[in-house]
């Protein structure tokens, strides 16, 4: 009797340390917020080999490798960032070039796991952009092709010449890599030819994803670009007040019957910050009519992170003080993104989803916040990224939560 039960002593004692090397990571005791799977409260999330293994009420910290209270903090599917300009490299501009940003310098601070590159690359040097950047970084990037081959070089090849459109080179793109384009774009077009517009977006349909309309295409207003647009389809700098095309907003502050139109057909809107895309006087109007945003795509480019938009957690914090709740926000920064881009298998935390997590915490004091004309909004609240963790790896550690009292043995 003895014997067996000393034997069951260690089966048992084995099954718990298998167990235990099940979880390398286990969050306790943050406020969860996963719009796909409706959770909204505080809950424990535990992570094995890259992915989230499964998310309760309580699960054990014996059952864990490494285990951080984090209390008191949020936790959100990592963010996406549905419009940026990452294709770095050597030249002037945006394509291959120095206004272009590495996106690891950027993204992992402010929550941010996953990034989509608004057409800075075409079918031409789409390539080299793989090649060199996406390839290379630790951020998941992935992109909207341009519909003009050269990408955004900022040559008349992609203000007005046709001759670099080829439809059939940029599907053949897709087809080579669908999971790294997100879909079409077009955009800084001043030719008055419909072509590589109607172009663009009859092949999104085609590949089943959505055109990125980005401003700049000075030959068509605003309501007849919003009429050639599909469900799903997606108009970048939603909120702007420049001379280049009308605003949403009008003069009495009322958004555009058009424009309602528009999102009732699925068209979404990005706010696409950027350098001069956001400003208060079309954001908060727009807001309180219940015309919110999308999706928080930052236009992140050489000039915009060090001037009124600065990242992606000041956005979210400019509309977090505009009014809108902790969860709304949260959610379009990650779920409503993995929709806009057609990719459900990120901005959640499902079980067996990879473990892109960001861990964000609501600091209260008195802040300012800047639009692309300079404008003010006063503050009493921002939120902080404490941790990000890519691919269940910790990528971002602000106050060393993970690490160990340096004097401990």
């Amino acid at each position: 009797m003895a014997k067996t039960t000393l034997i069951i002593i260690c089966l048992n004692l084995f099954s718990h340390l298998l167990s235990a090397q099940t979880i390398d990571l286990l969050l306790k005791g943050g406020h969860i917020i996963d719009a796909k799977n409706n959770i909204n409260k505080k809950m424990d999330l535990a992570i094995s080999n890259g992915k989230i293994l499964k998310i309760d009420a309580n699960i054990p910290e014996s059952d864990a490798k490494k285990v951080l209270d984090i209390s008191g903090m949020y936790v959100s599917p990592g963010f996406i960032d549905i419009h940026t300009h990452v294709f770095t490299g050597p030249n002037a501009g945006f394509g291959h070039g120095s206004s272009s940003v590495k996106a690891d310098d950027f993204t992992f601070r402010a929550g941010v796991t996953t990034v989509v590159d608004a057409g800075t690359s075409g079918h031409k040097n789409f390539s080299v952009f793989k090649e060199e950047v996406i390839d290379r970084s630790k951020t998941r990037i992935l992109s909207f092709l341009n519909i003009f081959g050269t990408g955004m070089q900022g040559t008349a090849a992609e203000q007005e010449d046709l001759n670099v459109l080829n439809i059939e080179k940029a599907f053949e793109i897709n087809e080579k890599y669908p999971d790294i384009i997100a879909g079409i774009k077009i955009g800084h077009y001043s030719g008055s030819d419909w072509k590589p517009f109607d172009d663009a977006a009859a092949l999104a349909q085609k590949i089943k994803k959505p055109l990125l309309v980005e401003c700049h295409i000075t030959a068509f207003s605003l309501e007849d670009q919003l009429k050639h647009m599909n469900s799903g389809d997606i108009l970048c700098h939603a909120f702007e007040n420049v001379e280049e095309r009308m605003p949403l907003v009008d003069e009495n502050k009322k958004i555009r019957p058009f424009v309602w139109d528009a999102r009732k057909r699925g068209v979404l809107f990005d706010v696409s910050h950027g350098g001069v895309g956001f400003w208060f006087n079309q954001a908060i109007p727009a807001l309180k009519q219940g015309f919110g945003p999308d999706t928080f795509g930052t236009d992140m480019h050489h000039n915009s992170v060090n001037s009124g938009m600065k990242d992606m957690l000041n956005l979210m914090s400019k509309y977090l003080n505009m009014g809108m709740k902790v969860e709304d926000v949260l959610e379009k920064g990650s779920w409503s993104a993995a929709k806009a881009i057609k990719r459900p298998d990120l901005g959640n935390l499902s079980p067996g989803s990879v473990a892109d997590i960001a861990i964000i915490k609501v600091i209260d004091g008195k802040f300012g916040f800047l639009d692309a004309g300079g404008f003010k909004l006063e503050g009493d609240k921002k939120f902080q990224a404490e941790m990000t963790i890519r691919a269940g790896k910790i990528v971002w550690d602000l106050n060393g939560m993970a690490g160990v009292p340096w004097e401990k043995p």
